[in-house]
């Protein structure tokens, strides 16, 4: 599995990163292979060039955003095959999240066994994380 963590904070995506290479300690699915984007204009290029199964991006990332992001992915024709996760800094953005596309939103601070579940399991129902 093909993850990429993006956020312009260092610690956030280490805390992605734990929460993702949990997946491989747990002996679910295949090896969890990680790569990083300090921006979403970045992201938005490796997740064109290396495809991940998932894409797990900070609200607050600068030059162009998660909501950016995941609009670019999944609004292309045909759409981008990877989950989207979406970190929320307020739940007043889950509106955001869904036109974006998201597959999954979590407000902050996250439980990282929940995000490590949104990452290896299937698409979540937008409607069921924004509650």
């Amino acid at each position: 599995m093909k993850v990429l963590l993006v956020s312009a904070d260092p610690a956030v995506r280490q805390a992605m990163g734990l929460s993702a290479r949990r997946i491989d300690r747990s002996g679910r699915g295949a090896p969890v292979e990680v790569m990083e984007a300090e921006d979403g204009v970045e992201a938005i290029a490796i997740a064109w060039r290396w495809r991940p199964d998932v894409v797990v991006a900070d609200e607050i990332t600068s030059r162009a955003g998660a909501f950016a992001v995941a609009k670019d992915l999944k609004g292309a024709l045909p759409p981008h095959p990877a989950k989207v996760v979406i970190l929320l800094d307020r739940p007043q953005d889950r509106w955001l999240a869904a036109w974006s596309g998201a597959d999954a939103w979590f407000d902050k601070p996250v439980n990282p066994f929940e995000l490590a579940d949104a990452v290896a399991g299937p698409p979540a129902a937008p409607e069921e994380e924004a509650q």
